[in-house]
């Protein structure tokens, strides 16, 4: 890389955002950690590669009316903003009857509001300088719902649309828009998701320790968005990813396959 370039990397802490943040540190790229818990934080950026060009930014997405403020001090880091990589997220466990409204819009706010905020706020500078790429982390649930994680797959619905919708205003602009679906990735998402009162459930399911590793999917992820015409659209995993195509063209027989599947994997859970 000629120039160094700045990355703003939410949900860093742990899983994917950590394994983006060591990925691109390494590669020399000035690395902006975002995340609830600074201490965590702390604890990461002294795995860095380059822990004196990182910066570490605490922040709540469910709290994203401060997104403005937040990109006024990340932009006072080194000047500008690169990329902005939309990680953080909220899961939760919980048939619609059982969640709590609450919860449910706090995925929401965190998941969909969140990543729309600071897109919107670091934007503008990235239109100015007709330069820069905003990656926001979808999901395969972003393509067919699932038992117990409604609110989830309406938020990863949510940031497809909107973030598909971005795509065309910017079709004629040199600022890139891409979203990232993710199949079954190995992190701990799935142990901190919210049961129906608002409570980390604290345990993981089978499809998810048995997913990609974090490192694996941040070597991919980067490989394809360094690109010089990265895609719009990145799909990463495993078999799992084959799942969308399988609904899109055969929605009777995917609604009663994938009905199976969730019952067999109900079955083991409980």
């Amino acid at each position: 890389m000629k120039q160094a370039q700045t990355v703003w990397i939410t949900g860093a802490s742990s899983g994917i955002g950590e394994a983006l943040a060591l990925t691109y540190n390494a590669q020399g790229y000035h690395t902006i950690l975002s995340a609830r818990r600074s201490e965590v934080l702390a604890s990461l950026q002294k795995q860095l590669a380059h822990p004196e060009h990182s910066y570490i930014l605490p922040l709540d997405l469910e709290q994203h009316e401060n997104a403005e403020v937040w990109t006024h001090q990340a932009l006072a880091f080194t000047g500008s903003i690169d990329i902005l990589i939309n990680n953080a997220g909220l899961g939760h466990l919980g048939t619609v009857l059982e969640m709590d409204t609450a919860i449910e819009r706090k995925v929401l706010e965190v998941n969909f509001w969140g990543a729309v905020a600071l897109t919107k706020a670091v934007l503008p500078q990235m239109i100015e300088r007709n330069n820069g790429q905003i990656w926001t982390i979808a999901s395969i649930l972003g393509h067919f719902g699932s038992p117990k994680l409604a609110a989830y797959a309406a938020s990863k619905y949510a940031v497809i649309g909107y973030f598909e919708s971005l795509q065309y205003e910017l079709r004629s602009s040199a600022v890139h828009i891409g979203i990232v679906h993710p199949g079954f990735i190995n992190t701990a998402v799935t142990l901190n998701s919210l049961d129906p009162k608002g409570v980390p459930i604290q345990k993981n399911s089978v499809a998810q320790e048995r997913g990609m590793l974090p490192m694996v999917f941040a070597r991919k992820f980067y490989q394809q968005s360094t690109r010089i015409k990265p895609k719009r659209n990145l799909f990463i995993g495993k078999y799992e990813t084959f799942a969308v195509p399988f609904k899109r063209f055969l929605p009777k027989l995917f609604f009663i396959v994938y009905g199976k599947l969730t019952d067999v994997t109900r079955q083991k859970r409980n």
